[in-house]
């Protein structure tokens, strides 16, 4: 049976259509508020981190070469900022679509961008599962061990809570990313040619 004016491969029933397209207007709105969200939150904590670092840095020097004195906690804490930023900035670089990638076999078959690609995403979703999980037991570990760093003396709970930070951060922004590349499959097969 043949429709006249229907996109080859994409007929679908009238009513899986209505109840697909409200849903699928929600979950962009939804999309968007987290989106705002997360990137408030992480460019305005790595914005300030790293400012606090770099001024501790710099008066750290200035005191070493210009009065013969060395701060103790400047270098703990840049090492501390350094640890935070990596891990909040894998948020941004999955936001950014700037993790690593290997496509020598995808530029060669192109057919196989999509799967790859979401066979990608569910791999850093099963990575951020993973760091979540074993983040929380660490983190878990540290607060009945009751351990402190040896000069700031903050508590390392804090800095390992980072790893299910980093995690759930991860997690949502895959999603998101994953939403966007089905949302430009869809589009792009909607523009092949109608069959005749």
């Amino acid at each position: 049976m043949r429709f006249k004016g229907r996109k080859r491969g994409l007929f679908q029933p009238p009513f899986t259509q209505l109840l697909s397209f409200p849903m699928e207007q929600a979950m962009k709105k939804i999309f968007s508020v987290v989106d705002k969200v997360l990137s408030f939150f992480e460019e305005w904590t790595l914005f300030i981190t790293v400012l606090v670092a770099m001024v501790s840095l710099f008066i750290n020097v200035v005191l070493r070469y210009g009065f013969h004195y060395s701060l103790a906690w400047s270098e703990e804490l840049v090492r501390e900022v350094i640890l935070y930023t990596t891990f909040i900035g894998c948020s941004v670089a999955v936001k950014n679509r700037s993790t690593i990638r290997i496509d020598a076999l995808v530029q060669l078959v192109p057919v196989l961008k999509y799967p790859f690609a979401m066979f990608s995403h569910a791999v850093t979703l099963l990575f951020c599962v993973i760091i979540i999980y074993f983040g929380v037991l660490l983190a878990q570990l540290q607060v009945m061990s009751g351990q402190k760093t040896l000069i700031l003396q903050i508590p390392t709970a804090f800095l390992y809570a980072i790893l299910p930070l980093m995690g759930g951060l991860m997690f949502l922004r895959t999603l998101m990313v994953m939403a966007e590349d089905i949302r430009a499959r869809r589009a792009e097969k909607q523009t092949l040619p109608t069959e005749s």
